[in-house]
């Protein structure tokens, strides 16, 4: 697993994962859009993903729900900002389906996929609301569960 140096928040509200992964960025972008290719390894183990249902289109909802060992699920509903096919997805929870704002906005999240000698530069950048929220999603293990997640993102891609 080689991280980037480069992988600098921004900001106060920012948290940011960069990594190189051994597979073309159109694998690794449809391991983000296709749903059954989600649902096998968004959600850190051994947590799972219960449901994945994306309209990758900006405008477009997505619903992932997370379901925890004791079988609680976590859903988490948002709305695709941007759409570029291989290079770039913008979501955000600030809204959930048809534009309707949410209850209590968390986070955007910008992914980028660039080409890096045929393999993929992916970059997750997780904008927060607040420094609270930043805070808050810190203490949830943002950095091990994105880092685990990402090493399942992997996995998966070297299959495809």
């Amino acid at each position: 697993m080689a991280f980037s140096a480069n992988a600098v928040p921004t900001s106060d509200r920012e948290l940011v994962l960069t990594r190189i992964i051994n597979a073309p960025r159109a694998k690794v972008f449809r391991a983000w859009t296709d749903p059954e290719l989600l649902k096998q390894w968004f959600t850190p183990l051994p947590w799972t993903t219960s449901v994945a249902e994306v309209d990758v289109r900006p405008g477009g909802a997505s619903l992932i729900v997370m379901r925890d060992p004791d079988g609680n699920e976590f859903p988490n509903p948002g709305v695709y900002l941007e759409v570029v096919e291989n290079e770039r997805l913008v979501v955000t929870d600030a809204y959930t389906k048809a534009w309707e704002p949410s209850e209590k906005p968390f986070m955007t999240v910008i992914l980028t996929f660039e080409d890096a000698d045929g393999k993929t530069k992916y970059t997750a950048r997780v904008l927060h609301w607040t420094v609270a929220d930043r805070e808050a999603h810190e203490k949830m293990g943002f950095h091990q569960g994105w880092a685990l997640a990402t090493d399942q993102l992997e996995a998966l891609v070297a299959t495809l």
